[in-house]
């Protein structure tokens, strides 16, 4: 297969499934699953079709022409870090399809749901594979409509319609801020091909507009990956079913803001600017969502704040300017996606059959439901880092770049404290659900779950601990593909050795496993109370802010702004457009150096010129006054325009209902 079919075939395929899953019967529920399961494998063995080629340093491109008059081809292009992640978005789809048939209702249509999920994968393996800035950009927003339209599935419920919205409107303005950055770094480069753009890193830090810039892309970037401040649309996407929380928020979604870093690291990594907005960004959002995790009762709720603090973890490594931070971020996306996708699976698991994820009313599943609670528990343990599993290694490198970060004292002290608290929130998921006294009143009598639901548990847990007893053999080849196609020579020479003796990370692993038991400890009564949200930033809410600044940008500033411009006078309104233009057309006029010594003067109808500027006076003809000359009602220009002027002009006068308006000059 040429290297063109495969990567068209690699993003063509995902969209065509969705195709003919969307024209499926409504309660087709079988043949949308093996369908939809069919497209992921494709697409997993498309993959791993590539792996000889990429596994030898090589890099797969086609080149279509897409718009020729602007100079922007089409361009699909994998390499080690592409190839990394399109294998990570349909291997786990294609698990997260398994699940799906047997979590989705039998009432649920279910087609509908597999065509968004296949369209979001498209999406995915587009911007993935993306050669250029503008078609980048293009499926970076293109997943977020789909990821709203997943989110939003559950439409009949307050909450998935107030979430996809949440989620929408965050994700798809940062999209608007990456797009004005691709097209600045287009500017700075003189081309939007990837290629071009990764061997200008030089070039576009030492322009004037690297600041600008880097600002717009990491907007984009720190939104999508729900980093402080913009963390707050992640809870509220936990409103959809569980596949849809598995697949987005564990492997997909949330990880294109840091794909997009690590994707640019070589050109915009290296400054003050980047160390100071990606690291504290990152540093914010691991300590602020390990904290609020402790608190929640919803176990998806609990997850997702997790989610928020890990991700914040990796965009601190992805800060902190070391080569060796960016091979342990994409070492932790790995380990992340693995266990993280399984506690999802797990907690709807519990959902599907007790009938709720409160913890508060969940204890002693461990009796009902062993094998579940099993898999929920080493899970788990390799979220809180838990040693001879895959999330204590990539833990120990974190620690490791937290003490070698030029002196700063705070960061080991941050991370210990997050990993701490990572075990605390990990023990009250465990703790808390399936072990105590036997439930009472739940919604359903808790069992174990049909052996296929649990068999996508069962891959991405035993993938944590073959990752965590043997890192070098299993993952260790394909996190250097990755950690090469983005540093080159410069890939710093790293051990994936579960034991490197007694050591610093060590002590701090150890001291953050401690804390966190103790800390849980202490907390028992606090959380037994049920209280909701966590102590001292209950105010700082995201979604109340959110709220707010709608509010005051839909309804206060607008309203502010139509009392400053809003006219009743169309020549007014006019005048107001054409001076607008005209300084526009200044302003670029300047830009470009164009000065009055080479302005050509082009010819301007007078007349014309002067209706526009609001000149002499219409003349309005009224029926029986053919002759009179009054200044227009002030009802014909109302915020509605001047096509309603008719209609309200004649509701003024009842009795004339014809009255109509018309210009004469």
């Amino acid at each position: 297969m040429s290297d063109s079919l495969l990567l068209l075939s690699l993003v063509a395929l995902p969209f065509l499934g969705a195709l003919a899953a969307s024209l499926l019967a409504t309660h087709a529920r079988n043949a949308a699953a093996y369908l939809a399961g069919g497209v992921a494998l494709a697409g997993l063995a498309l993959v791993w079709t590539a792996y000889p080629t990429i596994s030898q340093g090589g890099v797969l491109r086609a080149e279509f022409a897409w718009v020729p008059q602007l100079g922007l081809n089409f361009v699909l292009r994998m390499d080690g870090l592409a190839w990394l992640f399109a294998g990570m978005v349909t291997g786990i789809g294609a698990l997260v399809v398994v699940y799906a048939r047997y979590y989705m209702s039998t009432e649920d249509p279910v087609p509908r749901f597999f065509a968004f999920l296949l369209a979001f994968m498209g999406a995915m393996c587009g911007l993935v594979l993306s050669g250029n800035l503008i078609q980048l950009a293009f499926f970076w927003e293109m997943t977020s409509l789909f990821s709203f339209l997943l989110i939003g599935y559950w439409h009949h419920t307050q909450a998935a319609r107030d979430g996809a919205r949440i989620a929408l409107t965050v994700t798809a303005t940062g999209g608007l801020c990456l797009f004005a950055g691709m097209l600045l770094i287009g500017h700075i480069v003189g081309s939007h091909d990837l290629d071009v753009v990764l061997a200008s890193g030089d070039a576009i830090r030492n322009h004037p507009l690297y600041l600008p810039a880097l600002v717009l892309v990491l907007l984009g970037a720190l939104t999508k990956s729900a980093q402080f401040p913009f963390h707050f649309w992640l809870p509220h996407a936990m409103a959809a079913p569980t596949p849809v929380s598995a697949y987005l928020h564990s492997a997909t979604l949330v990880k294109v803001g840091l794909f997009l870093m690590v994707r640019l690291w070589p050109v915009m990594a290296g400054t003050d600017a980047w160390f100071w907005i990606v690291g504290t960004a990152g540093l914010i959002t691991l300590l602020v969502g390990a904290y609020i995790a402790i608190f929640q009762h919803d176990l998806k709720g609990l997850l997702a704040y997790s989610t928020i603090s890990h991700l914040g973890l990796i965009t601190l490594l992805l800060g902190l300017n070391s080569h060796l931070g960016l091979v342990a971020a994409i070492f932790h996306i790995l380990n992340h996606a693995t266990f993280k996708a399984s506690l999802f699976m797990a907690a709807g698991i519990i959902d599907h059959e007790s009938g709720t994820r409160d913890i508060r009313r969940l204890s002693g599943l461990n009796r009902t439901m062993p094998f579940t609670g099993r898999l929920a528990l080493v899970a788990a343990a390799a979220m809180a880092g838990v040693p001879l599993l895959n999330g204590f290694i990539s833990k120990e490198m974190f620690f490791e770049e937290a003490l070698s970060a030029g002196g700063l004292l705070v960061l080991p002290l941050a991370a210990m404290l997050a990993s701490a608290f990572s075990v605390t929130y990990s023990l009250r998921f465990i703790h808390g659900t399936f072990f105590g006294p036997d439930p009472e009143g739940l919604p359903r009598t808790p069992h174990e779950p049909p052996a296929w639901m649990r068999f996508p548990v069962e891959i991405l847990v035993l993938g944590c601990i073959f990752v965590g007893v043997l890192p070098a053999a299993t993952v260790g080849p394909f996190l250097d593909l990755a950690a090469r196609s983005v540093l080159g020579d410069a890939t710093p020479h790293y051990s994936l050795a579960v034991w490197h003796g007694v050591n610093l990370p060590l002590v701090m692993s150890m001291i953050a496993l401690g804390g966190g038991v103790l800390l849980y400890m202490a907390l028992q009564r606090h959380l037994r109370s049920g209280i909701e949200g966590p102590p001292l930033i209950r105010r700082l809410e995201g979604r109340r802010i959110f709220e707010r600044a709608l509010v005051f940008l839909s309804w206060r500033l607008a309203r502010r702004l139509e009392g400053v411009l809003g006219t009743r006078r169309l020549q007014q309104q006019l005048r107001m457009v054409l001076l607008l233009a005209l300084a526009a057309g200044g302003f670029a006029a300047w830009h470009r150096g164009v000065g009055p010594g080479n302005l050509v003067p082009q010819g301007v109808d007078p007349i014309i010129a002067l209706v526009w500027l609001g000149g002499p006076p219409a003349r309005w003809a009224r029926p029986g006054r053919p002759n009179s000359t009054a200044s227009p009602p002030s009802c014909c220009w109302g915020a509605r325009g001047w096509w309603s002027a008719s209609l309200s002009c004649g509701s003024r006068r009842r009795t004339s209902r014809s009255l109509s308006c018309s210009w004469r000059w």
